[in-house]
């Protein structure tokens, strides 16, 4: 039984599952009720520092928010290339699997 599988198309789709891990740790680790203004120090033309606000409530909130979108949208994108690259599998001879030969596909696909 020999299986061809696209390797470049799922190397690119384990990245993109790989940003969606990490876009969803950002999601948790901002919630929106626990924003707050950022504030920074700026230096001043005559020396000195003076502090202030480097990220509003307000932006702070917009990036979370398109953050989310973008998640949302790539977990879609993923998942409905994941179903065609496992609709894609091809045995050769255009035969079918017998039933030990299609358990183990099935195991190894996490199926």
């Amino acid at each position: 039984m020999a299986v061809k599988k696209n390797t470049y198309i799922t190397a690119e789709l384990d990245f993109a599952e790989q940003s969606l891990q990490e876009w969803r740790k950002y999601i948790e680790a901002n919630p929106i009720d626990g924003v707050e203004d950022r504030w920074g120090k700026k230096e001043m033309p005559k020396g000195g520092y003076a502090w202030v606000v480097t990220a509003t409530k307000e932006q702070q909130i917009k990036c979370i928010q398109d953050t989310l979108s973008r998640y949302l949208q790539l977990l879609e994108v993923v998942n409905n290339l994941r179903e065609k690259e496992e609709a894609k599998i091809e045995v050769r001879g255009k035969v079918n699997l017998g039933t030990q030969a299609q358990d183990f596909l099935d195991k190894r696909n996490g199926g």
